[in-house]
C-alpha cells in the first residue's frame, strides 16, 4: 500500500424546517462583522455582495428568533450581539468536537494516517 497521508475536511451545518439555521460560512461571516465593524466591509471579505450577506443573516435571525448583529458606533457600523458572540463560540465548540472525534474514529478504521484540517497548514492533495 502507498503511503498515504489524509486530511478530513467537514462541513457541517444545522437546518431546520423554517431553513438555514447556522453553518462555518455564517459563522466566519459574524466573526468578520465582529472583527471589522461592518457587515460590508465582512461580506467583501468573504467574496460576497452586501445583499447576500445581509439575506444570510436575516434569514438565520429569522429562524432564531432575535437579532445576532445590532448596529453599532457614529458610523451606524455593526457588532454581535450577546447571543451573536455565543452563537459563534457554541459552534465552533461543536465543530471542534465533531471534528476531533471523526478524525480519532478515521486513525482508528483506515491503515494511513490522517489529520484535521487546518486554515494554517491545509496540506490539500494535489490534483496530480
Amino acid at each position: 500500500m502507498r503511503n498515504i497521508e489524509a486530511v478530513q475536511r467537514l462541513h457541517l451545518w444545522l437546518e431546520t424546517g423554517d431553513g438555514m439555521l447556522l453553518g462555518l460560512g455564517r459563522i466566519q461571516l459574524l466573526e468578520l462583522v465582529e472583527e471589522l465593524g461592518s457587515l460590508n466591509k465582512a461580506a467583501s471579505a468573504m467574496g460576497m455582495s452586501y445583499r447576500a450577506a445581509w439575506g444570510r443573516m436575516k434569514q438565520t435571525e429569522t429562524v432564531i428568533g432575535e437579532p445576532l448583529v445590532e448596529r453599532s458606533g457614529p458610523k451606524k457600523g455593526f457588532r454581535l450581539t450577546p447571543l451573536g458572540h455565543d452563537i459563534v463560540r457554541l459552534f465552533r465548540a461543536w465543530h471542534q468536537d465533531v471534528e476531533n472525534f471523526a478524525v480519532s474514529r478515521a486513525r482508528e478504521l483506515f491503515p494511513w494516517t490522517t489529520e484535521p484540517f487546518s486554515e494554517d497548514n491545509p496540506k490539500v492533495p494535489s490534483s496530480s
